[in-house]
Formats: C-alpha cells, sequence, structure tokens
C-alpha cells in the first residue's frame, strides 16, 4: 500500500460539541510521510500518540500549550478511508461536531478525491499480543495479516451490550461506520452542561437517550458500538502508520485507546525503518 493525501482540499465550519464556539477548518493535501498536522494560530500540532494531552470526554492534542480538541471523528474519517497525509488548518479549540458522526467528512474526502503519493505506507506488524486494562475495561492488539477491529459496549438500560466486528477498508468504513453519532444520556447531558459542557450538543449533533430509550430515530439498531468503533479508528490514527493487527476493545475508552496507540506507535519506532516502510 502507498501513502496517499487528497486530491484537493476542503472547508468546512461549524459548531464545537463541547465549548459551542464556531469554529472555521480547512482540510488540505500534505506531502508523504508529512501525516496528519493541525495548524492553529501559527503552531503545528501533529496528530501523533504523543501529542495527547486530555482523554477525559474526547481525545485532546496540544503541543507548547496551543490544543486541539475533539479530533477523533475528523481523524476517524481520514484514516477511515486512508488518508495518511493532510494539514488541517483551524481557527479554534475544538473540531466542529458537525452531525455528530463522521459521514459528513467521507463525503467531502470522496467528493474531492485520494491522491496516490507513490511512497509505502508505513505499517504496524506485531509478533506478540499488546494489551491495556483499567479494571474491566481493556483493549488488546494481537498479530493478524489485516487490519480489523472488534468491539464491545455495555451501557445502562436503555443501551445495554452491543457487539461489532470488521476488517478495514474504505468502503466497509464509509458503509458500517462514519454514519455512527456520538451519544450520551439525557441526565448526562443536563450534568455536564451544568459543569460548562456540552455547549454545542442538541439533538442534531448527537444521539441523546433517555429512561425509555432514544430520543431520535437511530440509524442502527447498534449505533453506539459503531460509534465506538468510530472513536477508535480515529485514535488509532495517532499511530502513525497503519496498523496491520487486529484490535480488541471491551468497554474501552478514549484513555484506553490514547495507550493502544503509543504501545502501538513505540513497536513502529522501534524496528528498522526497511522493515517499517515494506509494503
Amino acid at each position: 500500500m502507498n501513502q496517499k493525501t487528497l486530491a484537493s482540499p476542503f472547508h468546512f465550519s461549524g459548531v464545537a460539541l463541547h465549548t459551542g464556539a464556531q469554529v472555521e477548518v480547512d482540510v488540505a493535501p500534505a506531502a508523504a510521510d508529512a501525516g496528519i498536522t493541525f495548524v492553529r494560530d501559527g503552531v503545528e500540532i501533529p496528530a501523533l500518540a504523543e501529542n495527547v494531552v486530555e482523554t477525559s470526554r474526547a481525545t485532546v492534542l496540544g503541543v507548547r500549550g496551543m490544543t486541539v480538541s475533539t479530533v477523533e471523528h475528523l481523524l476517524s474519517a481520514l484514516f477511515g478511508m486512508q488518508v495518511d497525509n493532510a494539514r488541517i488548518s483551524i481557527s479554534g479549540p475544538e473540531v466542529p461536531v458537525v452531525d455528530g458522526s463522521a459521514q459528513w467528512f467521507v463525503g467531502q474526502i470522496e467528493r474531492v478525491g485520494v491522491r496516490d503519493l507513490g511512497v509505502s505506507r508505513a505499517r504496524v506488524t506485531l509478533d506478540a499480543p499488546i494489551l491495556e486494562r483499567d479494571g474491566d475495561r481493556l483493549i488488546i492488539a494481537l498479530p493478524a495479516e489485516r487490519f480489523s477491529l472488534r468491539c464491545i459496549v455495555d451501557f445502562p438500560h436503555p443501551v445495554g451490550s452491543e457487539y461489532l466486528a470488521l476488517t478495514l477498508d474504505e468502503a466497509t468504513y464509509a458503509r458500517e461506520v462514519a454514519g455512527a453519532r456520538t451519544f450520551g444520556y439525557l441526565h448526562e447531558v443536563e450534568a455536564l452542561r451544568a459543569r460548562g459542557l456540552a455547549q454545542g450538543g442538541s439533538l442534531e449533533n448527537a444521539v441523546v437517550f433517555g429512561p425509555d430509550g432514544p430520543l431520535q430515530t437511530l440509524r442502527w439498531s447498534n449505533e453506539v458500538v459503531r460509534h465506538k468503533m468510530l472513536d477508535l479508528i480515529g485514535d488509532l490514527a495517532l499511530v502513525g502508520a497503519w496498523p496491520q493487527c487486529e484490535i480488541v476493545a471491551i468497554k474501552s475508552g478514549h484513555a484506553l485507546h490514547a495507550r493502544m496507540s503509543s504501545r502501538l506507535r513505540e513497536r513502529l519506532l522501534s524496528k528498522p525503518l526497511s522493515e517499517v516502510s515494506s509494503s
């Protein structure tokens, strides 16, 4: 597989989920080996695991005190559509939530097209499992021939337990993952707003579950686990290489995802260059 970038740039704007700020974003092509980089107020913030500074409600990247929050949905779309290199200029502290999924971003990537850069893509391969655990939450990376994911969620009523397994390619990502929206419980949304968070959240950009079920029509009966996989793919983009392995995530979240991305990145950086770039 070769590295890819966008064939042309695209622009979007919108409200940020947690801050409620109105933010402008330009996503532009980048050269081979540039990776994905956010640029805010002239500060470059590479989308790499070592730049994760917060994971409590979203993945936050930061360099020298400058941060960009809620990067996971845009990164998920780029990574899921196999865009390795892009430069993302952003006017504010948080990526706009759009409709709470990655569907709009995928549509833009399909509209502008993707360009093959003719340079081999870096891959991470494993010869032994890697495990990260936090109580009953865990994430495992297993040796495999292709990048695949298995996710299990287990939430209180009315969500319950859901399971999804996929082998990732562009078509599968666009069809099965990209449209799954972020979600929360009605009582959680009220508590977050009382703390000054979720100021941009609405029924237009998040699925909200009340005591008796979702307040909107679900896009899939298991939309929750599909969104968890969307988040996981976005957080794995922070490895900076294609994970040629199987990822099993059980009740995991951004914190465990970031720890796994760091472990996989350590594996990537420890390998000889010739092995990293082989395809």
